[in-house]
């Protein structure tokens, strides 16, 4: 029995979200009073983002409390893929805000609606050192799924307050109403690409695929080469969380006897080279060795 005790390590995720959460609301709520005092529906729909984006940051902030919890009978790999859940959850969250902005947009070029440029550039410069801030606090932390999803989230307001400047300065200087739309749907095409991709990585987690930067074969070549090894067999890789990657193999040797001296280089192996460090090894004697992995490889092709 190889037995592995996981520890949660949450905290460090925690505080960038919560302050990025404090951050985002309050100036969502500024936004919403300046676009309500200036008559501007570009603003007050940069507030309704931003609110929907405390609402992320909120939802990343409980996975990453849920993600410190210790491991127990029912869940004995532990809580770490809350966090994935929340990155799926904010990645389709923001695939329903791309359409919502889009649909908007194209009303927009139909019917032109008048804007006060100067009171836009104002707000959008201040959102533009607010959401600089909060992309400033979530890149400091841990980057789990987690917080890429809430860190996608903020820099769609950051760009959405670029393109709210920009507009607010064409609007304001040359009275040309379309900008506004025009670089709203840019933006869009931005962010449905990093959506697509955290979603796609959210994925690979879930279905326990093997991590994109590895090969299995390359993998299981390497270890079948290691001094004392005859060959590899039932060779799984996958991430637990965002941040752990494990590994699974039977191993076969000529000598149970030397097993001890083996499974230390094959952890060497696997730690230095492939940065692996959840290994769980069974060794096998000759007589009892099943299929290599070549066999399995090309089993599954």
């Amino acid at each position: 029995m190889h037995e592995h005790v996981h520890h949660r390590r949450g905290s460090g995720h925690l505080r960038p979200l919560v302050w990025g959460l404090v951050i985002t609301f309050a100036f969502a709520m500024v936004e919403a009073i300046g676009g309500w005092m200036s008559g501007s529906l570009a603003l007050l729909g940069d507030a309704g983002h931003m609110a929907t984006d405390s609402l992320s940051l909120a939802l990343g902030a409980v996975a990453a409390l849920l993600a410190q919890r210790p491991a127990n009978r029912e869940l004995s790999f532990g809580w770490g893929r809350a966090e994935v859940l929340a990155a799926v959850i904010n990645a389709v969250f923001m695939l329903v805000i791309v359409i919502g902005i889009c649909y908007a947009a194209v009303g927009r070029l139909r019917e032109p609606q008048p804007v006060q440029g100067g009171i836009v550039m104002l707000i959008a410069f201040i959102g533009l050192l607010v959401n600089l801030l909060v992309a400033w606090t979530l890149h400091r932390g841990e980057q789990t799924l987690n917080i890429r999803g809430a860190l996608l989230h903020v820099m769609g307001d950051l760009l959405g307050s670029v393109a709210a400047l920009i507009a607010g300065a064409v609007i304001y200087f040359t009275g040309w109403l379309p900008i506004d739309p025009l670089l709203s749907l840019l933006i869009c095409l931005l962010i449905l690409f990093s959506s697509v991709r955290l979603l796609r990585d959210a994925v690979d987690v879930l279905m326990e695929r093997v991590p994109r930067e590895l090969s299995l074969p390359v993998v299981g070549e390497t270890l079948a080469a290691v001094k004392g090894v005859r060959s590899v067999h039932d060779l799984h890789i996958w991430r637990l969380d965002s941040s752990t990657i494990s590994l699974s193999a039977h191993i076969v040797v000529d000598d149970l006897l030397a097993w001890p001296a083996v499974l230390e280089r094959l952890r060497e192996t696997l730690i230095k080279r492939f940065d692996i460090n959840h290994i769980t090894l069974q060794p096998e004697p000759l007589s009892l060795a099943g299929a290599t992995i070549i066999d399995r490889v090309s089993d599954n092709q």
